[in-house]
């Protein structure tokens, strides 16, 4: 499929109906030419060969700079456009542990990032066999959420959603009424759960561990491995403010699909070493994995809420259709 003679490829995924800026002449120019002002800024030129996926909630263009591995631009929307700006400010907080931009414009949601070398998911194929391959992304992923756990104030303020354990029984309230796509006996069981909701809320935020960032979709496309033992991380679109525990969900789901549910004790125990000075015991800290297992449920079906937002549409329904199988998850028992 071909929008634009300067694209070589458009490619829309399973949502080939969804409407993005891309479709504006006007707004395609301007994005491009910010682009290649970015990548002038750092000596390096575009050839504008260009493959271009667009979704509902990003665009995202892939760049030839010359001489030069390829580079992308993104385009967030409205609701998840604090990720420009939040992964600006990684770089700086976090360096070494997260994808730094060549350029960014936080007030549009547009940031121009690099190549950041092998992808993880790309990485395993070569020893597929591995399943100790996620334990030290892991590890990395947590030391890096201690090190974010006094910059939550900060992460606020560049409007990164809201999903800390004080205002998550609200939340649920709010996702449990207005999604339209829940059957009537679903939500009565979810209301009649709200009890022992937030009593899973109140004991997750007792553990005391500082609120901090929840990437919320980790899975093995959301981090490189540009060398041995080294991982960074990127694509905070999903990210909230949040129990770092509740981070855990789809990685270890990821590596169980992968390698089978054996695996599940072993990451968690790689994941919260980072975490075994904090003074719980270990029992205490694998409770608090289990809650928060239970609970980024919540936070996974958030997202779809702000990424499909409107109602009565088709993207409004296909968000709240997958809040809602979200949603049900909170009925299941906890692997770990």
């Amino acid at each position: 499929m071909r929008d634009d003679a300067s694209a070589e490829t458009v490619e829309r995924g399973r949502y080939p109906d969804a409407v993005t800026p891309w479709q504006d002449p006007a707004w395609r120019e301007a994005a491009l030419a910010w682009a290649e002002r970015g990548l002038a800024a750092h000596g390096l030129r575009t050839t504008r060969r260009l493959a271009v996926r667009l979704r509902p909630w990003s665009v995202l263009v892939r760049m030839t700079a010359e001489g030069e591995p390829d580079v992308w631009f993104k385009a967030n929307p409205a609701a998840a456009a604090f990720e420009a700006g939040l992964a600006e400010a990684l770089a700086r907080w976090v360096p070494g542990h997260v994808l730094k931009p060549l350029a960014v414009d936080a007030a549009r949601g547009w940031s121009l990032l690099p190549h950041g070398g092998t992808l993880f998911r790309d990485a395993l194929c070569r020893d597929p066999a591995d399943e100790r391959a996620w334990e030290e992304p892991l590890r990395q992923y947590a030391a890096m959420q201690r090190a974010l756990g006094h910059r939550a104030g900060e992460m606020g303020q560049l409007g990164v959603p809201d999903a800390r354990m004080a205002v998550f029984p609200a939340t649920f309230d709010r996702l449990v009424e207005e999604n339209a796509t829940l059957d009537p006996a679903t939500r009565t069981a979810l209301r009649e759960l709200r009890p022992r909701f937030n009593g899973w809320c109140d004991e997750l935020a007792a553990t005391g561990i500082p609120d901090s960032l929840d990437h919320a979709d980790l899975h093995d496309g959301q981090f490189f491995a540009p060398g041995p033992g080294r991982f960074t991380f990127f694509d905070w679109g999903d990210a909230a403010l949040s129990h770092p525990f509740c981070s855990l969900l789809v990685p270890l789901r990821t590596a169980a699909e992968r390698h089978g549910p054996q695996v599940l004790p072993k990451l968690r125990d790689a994941y919260l070493d980072p975490w075994t000075d904090t003074g719980l015991t270990p029992a205490e800290l694998r409770r608090a994995v289990s809650l928060a297992w239970r609970l980024a449920a919540v936070g996974r079906a958030c997202s779809w809420g702000r990424l499909f937002p409107g109602a009565g549409d088709a993207p409004a329904t296909t968000g709240d259709a997958e809040s809602a199988r979200w949603l049900r998850e909170l009925f299941a028992e906890p692997v770990l």
